[in-house]
């Protein structure tokens, strides 16, 4: 094997032509070191064909410059950099939509990849919806882009591709009341109750809760500290939360009944596609049980994420000043905190009332008019 992985250091390439060993380290990725080697032997080769190379004060310095690559290799390339920087949604995500790409354009340089193919692919898209066809142009234009940083390409077929309109629509954000009937109709899956009290008495993302381990958890100074990727370079960020009295006893309960051969707070048993066997470790995705539990607790669907929302809102309800939402809430801007917010709050009521008065007296004023000048009316046709 010409190309393997060392651990802790990278990708290399390593092979023997006519009795001499060429060898070079540690590209990160293995589709790099494949390109590296491919370039050695055709170096070689063509070293054989043109006999040595010429003293070096009498060579030409030509300096190439990567005008396009096979579109399969960048979309590759793209996955792996996603990978390594960014959250398990997200990467899978992204291949879900990359294996449609490769169905469609997966024998083709990038620069035969033109917009009116784009266009034809979008527009069969936006059958499902528009959102959907929003999604695949963000995705492909990050692809795109990444390339022309990586200077692998040279342009993107995307650029003059306008997102199509779509309908803003309120999203479902549940109350406590609904909260509470959901997590009493997992009452037979004591597992699914402390998943869905740790994320509601955390507000955190899904990912950072199936993250936690109990080297996280810290029951003399009661908090826990969560760790999300989202973050610019794809850099796990840490911030802690304090554990409110709910949470202290479902973590509690859990740390005295855990395994202590798995470092996870939550995890289960499952099966691996890739090796055909079962393994344990850390939960990804529980989507499915949302759905059976809304439908149980007849309740309106909602998946783990507006749960965020909803204690945000609870909170922003209570007058917790909004700095400290957003600090609990992990995020690094103060508008992303504000769009979390589905409460009225004191002007937008302030507002509503006045408008209430006004319309109200406006009202009053013109019926008062209309019926003093009726009451003139009639008595000027009463004298004649």
């Amino acid at each position: 094997m010409s190309v393997y992985l060392v651990r802790g250091k990278g990708w290399r390439y390593d092979f023997t032509k006519n009795g001499v060993r060429h060898t070079a380290t540690w590209f990160r990725l293995k589709a790099d070191a494949q390109i590296a080697e491919a370039e050695k032997r055709k170096e070689l080769q063509q070293e054989q064909e043109v006999g040595p190379e010429p003293p070096q004060h009498l060579q030409t310095v030509e300096v190439k410059t990567p005008t396009d690559m096979a579109f399969l290799d960048l979309v590759n390339r793209r996955l792996d950099y996603v990978k390594a920087y960014n959250s398990q949604r997200h990467y899978t995500d992204y291949l879900y939509l990359a294996r449609r790409w490769v169905k469609q354009w997966g024998e083709l340089l990038v620069n035969q990849i033109s917009q009116d193919m784009l266009m034809a692919f979008l527009f069969e898209r936006t059958k499902v919806s528009n959102i959907t066809a929003n999604k695949e142009i963000r995705y492909l234009r990050a692809t795109f882009r990444y390339g022309i940083r990586k200077k692998w390409v040279q342009s993107d077929p995307t650029e003059e591709i306008s997102f199509f309109p779509t309908e803003e629509i309120v999203r479902m954000v549940p109350s406590s009341a609904e909260l509470d009937k959901v997590i009493a109709a997992a009452e037979e899956e004591p597992d699914t109750q402390d998943y869905l009290w740790t994320i509601r008495d955390t507000l955190a993302r899904v990912s950072e809760v199936n993250r936690l381990t109990w080297n996280d958890v810290n029951f003399n100074a009661r908090h826990v500290i969560l760790y999300t990727r989202k973050r610019k370079g794809g850099h796990l960020t840490p911030r802690k939360v304090l554990m409110t009295n709910k949470l202290f006893e479902v973590l509690s309960r859990r740390y005295a009944a855990r395994d202590k051969s798995k470092p996870w707070v939550f995890w289960h048993t499952y099966w691996d596609n890739k090796t055909g066997e079962l393994v344990q470790g850390p939960y990804r995705d529980r989507k499915r049980i949302m759905k059976t539990l809304c439908e149980k607790a007849e309740v309106e669907y909602f998946r783990f994420h507006p749960i965020r929302h909803s204690g945000a809102t609870l909170m922003d309800n209570n007058n917790v000043p909004l700095g400290a939402i957003q600090k609990i809430l992990g995020h690094r801007n103060r508008s992303t905190t504000e769009l979390y917010l589905h409460s009225m709050d004191k002007s937008d009521r302030e507002a509503m009332e006045t408008f209430e008065r006004a319309r109200e007296q406006e009202s009053h004023t013109k019926s008062h008019t209309d019926s003093h000048t009726a009451r003139a009316v009639e008595k000027v046709m009463s004298c004649n």
